[in-house]
C-alpha cells in the first residue's frame, strides 16, 4: 500500500477541527488570557475569531484545491519552489517535539485536579498516554473523528450549561463591562498567547486526502469547527471574568460555583479528553507530512510503509518516540509551559504567513482579500510574539540553508550520474 484512502466525512472532519482547536487550552488559556489582561481577554478572543476566519478560509480552500499529505509544505512549493516549500515542512515537524509537551503539560493540569502528580510519576502517566496514542492511531484516523466529534459536542454542551446557569445570575455578568479597559499591549499579549488556541488549522489540510471528498467537505468542515471553538472560548473568558476563584483550574472553581460541585471530575475528564485528541491529530499529521517526504526521497525510505488502515506506521512511531524523548528532557530541564507556547507560535507564525502568501499564487484573484486580512493577522501575532519569535527565526536558518544544500547535492549526483563514462 503507498496511498492513503478517503475515510471520514464533513461532520466527522467538523469534529476533528473542533477537537483539536478546543484541545487542551479550552479550560486552560482564557484563564491565562484573564490573567494577562483582565477584560480586554475578551477582547482578544473576538479579535482571534474574526481575524482567523480568513486564515481558515484560505487553508480550506488550498486544502480542497490541491490535497496533500504535505499540506502548507505542499502548497508553499508550488508556489514558491521545492527548497520553499520543504523549509516549511521542516519547520513544522521540528516544532511538534515543542508543541505536544505544551499540550501534553496542558492535559497534566486536569489530570493532577483528579489524581494529584508530580515528579517522575507524572513524567511515567505521561509516557503511557504517548503509548496510548500509537494504539489509538494504529487503526486509522476515522476512529478519532468519530470519538472526536462525540468529544465536541461534550464540551459545547457543558459550557452551554455553564453559560445557561450563569445567565440566572446576569447582574454578575454584567459587571464585565463595566470594567476599565486594559492597555492595547496586555490585549495583544494576550492575542499572542490564545494563538495557541487556533493552531490546528494548518494540521487539517495534511488530512485532507483523509476525506473521502475533500472539494465538498473540506471548507464547511473547517470552518464550523472554527466558529464553533471562537465561541466557545469567548463564552469560557466571559464566565471565569463573572465568577472568579482561586481554583488551579479556574474553570473547575467556575463549574462548582454554578453547577454545585464535581468540576473536578467534568472540566477534568473532558480537558483530559481534549487535550489527548490535540496531540493526536498533530501525529496523525505529522506522521502524514513524514510519510509524504519520504515518497519524495526528502526523508530515507523507511517512513513509507503504510499499514492496512492506511496509516504510516512508522512514521508515526519515530514521531512519538521524539516526543517521548522531548517529554523526559523537558521535565529534566525545567522548562515552563508559556515558553513552550510562545515558541510553538512562533513557528507557527510563519507556516501560517508563508501559507498566505502561497495562496496569492495558488488561487482565483477573488481570495485575495481574504489572503492579504490572513497575512495582516500572522504579521500582527509575529509582533505580539516579539523576541519569543527568535526560535522560529534559528529553526528557519537551519533548515532551508540543509535543504538547499541537499536539492544541490542531489542535482550533482544526478549530473554525475547522467555523464559518459
Amino acid at each position: 500500500m503507498n496511498q492513503i484512502r478517503g475515510t471520514i466525512g464533513r461532520w466527522q472532519g467538523a469534529g476533528l477541527m473542533a477537537t483539536t482547536l478546543l484541545g487542551t487550552g479550552v479550560f486552560i488559556l482564557p484563564q491565562i488570557t484573564v490573567n494577562k489582561a483582565g477584560v480586554g481577554a475578551v477582547f482578544a478572543w473576538a479579535l482571534l475569531t474574526l481575524a482567523i476566519v480568513p486564515v481558515t478560509l484560505v487553508f480550506a480552500r488550498l486544502a480542497s484545491h490541491f490535497p496533500h499529505a504535505a499540506g502548507p509544505a505542499y502548497f508553499v512549493e508550488r508556489a514558491f519552489g521545492r527548497v520553499a516549500g520543504r523549509t516549511i515542512g521542516l519547520i513544522f515537524l521540528l516544532v511538534i517535539p515543542l508543541g505536544s509537551p505544551a499540550a501534553i503539560l496542558m492535559t497534566f493540569e486536569f489530570v493532577n485536579a483528579l489524581v494529584p502528580m508530580s515528579g517522575w510519576g507524572q513524567v511515567c502517566a505521561e509516557l503511557v498516554v504517548i503509548a496510548c496514542l500509537l494504539l489509538l492511531n494504529l487503526k486509522g484516523i476515522q476512529v478519532s473523528a468519530k470519538l472526536q466529534f462525540a468529544l465536541t459536542l461534550g464540551v459545547v454542551a457543558v459550557v452551554m450549561s455553564l453559560f445557561s446557569a450563569a445567565g440566572i445570575q446576569g447582574a454578575q455578568l454584567s459587571v464585565v463591562t463595566q470594567q476599565e479597559l486594559p492597555e492595547f499591549s496586555l490585549v495583544m499579549a494576550a492575542v499572542g498567547i490564545g494563538f495557541w488556541s487556533f493552531l490546528g488549522v494548518e494540521a487539517m489540510t495534511h488530512l485532507a486526502n483523509d476525506f473521502k471528498s475533500p472539494a465538498r467537505d473540506m471548507v464547511p468542515a473547517m470552518m464550523i469547527g472554527t466558529v464553533l471553538v471562537g465561541l466557545v472560548y469567548m463564552a469560557c473568558t466571559l464566565l471565569l471574568l463573572a465568577f472568579p476563584n482561586d481554583a488551579n483550574v479556574a474553570m473547575i472553581g467556575a463549574f462548582d460555583q454554578l453547577l454545585g460541585g464535581y468540576g473536578a471530575q467534568v472540566i477534568g475528564i473532558l480537558g483530559i479528553a481534549s487535550g489527548l485528541a490535540t496531540v493526536n491529530v498533530y501525529c496523525a499529521s505529522a506522521s502524514r507530512l513524514m510519510w509524504s517526504f519520504s515518497q519524495e526521497g526528502i526523508l530515507p525510505r523507511y517512513f513509507q510503509q503504510l499499514n492496512r488502515h492506511g496509516v504510516p506506521v512508522r512514521a508515526l512511531s519515530t514521531i512519538l518516540l521524539v516526543m517521548a524523548i522531548v517529554m523526559v528532557m523537558t521535565y529534566v530541564g525545567g522548562y515552563q509551559l508559556e515558553h513552550l507556547i510562545a515558541w510553538s507560535n512562533g513557528v507557527f507564525v510563519i507556516i501560517y504567513l508563508m501559507s498566505m502568501l502561497a495562496a496569492a499564487k495558488l488561487l482565483p484573484r477573488h481570495n485575495w482579500p481574504l489572503v492579504i486580512v490572513g497575512s495582516i493577522f500572522c504579521l500582527l501575532i509575529g509582533v505580539a510574539l516579539g523576541q519569543d519569535m527568535l526560535y522560529a527565526i534559528a529553526v528557519m536558518l537551519i533548515a532551508a540553508p540543509f535543504l538547499w544544500w541537499q536539492k544541490q547535492h542531489i542535482a550533482r549526483k544526478q549530473q554525475n550520474a547522467a555523464e559518459p563514462i
